[in-house]
């Protein structure tokens, strides 16, 4: 099953950065704890979803930022 991009140039721009902000916070210290774990889980799928260009949670609400 092939699944079709959901996800416009501008929204995955968004997620890297805030992967990157996130990933900063992290290793210099200033992000720690179970906010680290649940912001870095986060930050993993933020990439792997702007990388794929699919969103799985736009699914069920039938929402795309793709131009068609």
């Amino acid at each position: 099953m092939r699944l079709s991009k959901n996800m416009g140039t501008l929204d995955r721009i968004i997620r890297l950065l805030i992967a990157a902000v996130i990933a900063i916070l992290y290793f210099t210290g200033n992000l720690s704890g179970l906010a680290a774990i649940i912001l870095g889980i986060l930050a993993v799928a933020f990439v792997v979803t702007s990388f794929i260009g699919f969103c799985p949670t736009y699914l069920p609400f039938g929402l795309s930022t793709r131009k068609q």
